[in-house]
């Protein structure tokens, strides 16, 4: 997971504050989940998705399946 989170976040040249404020979550809590620290509940884990225009499975579930979501970023999540 937290590879994906953070290459998808980059990705989108967003910051911690950036993603957080998105999600409505503080920065130090996505930087936690993010690090893998922190487990977040389903409906956190759907606002850090919206946050990176992204799908909840993609970002937080394992699959072997690239993820191609605008054409120019694509993360593979293990």
């Amino acid at each position: 997971m937290r590879e994906s989170l953070a290459e998808r976040r980059r990705c989108l040249n967003l910051s911690h504050e950036a993603v957080a404020e998105r999600a409505n979550i503080s920065r130090a809590y996505y930087s936690n989940v993010e690090a893998g620290r922190k487990d977040p509940s389903f409906k956190v884990m759907k606002r850090i998705a919206d946050a990176l225009d992204s799908r909840v499975d993609d970002l937080f579930f394992n699959y072997d399946v690239p993820n191609r979501n605008d054409g120019q970023c694509v993360i593979a999540v293990h």
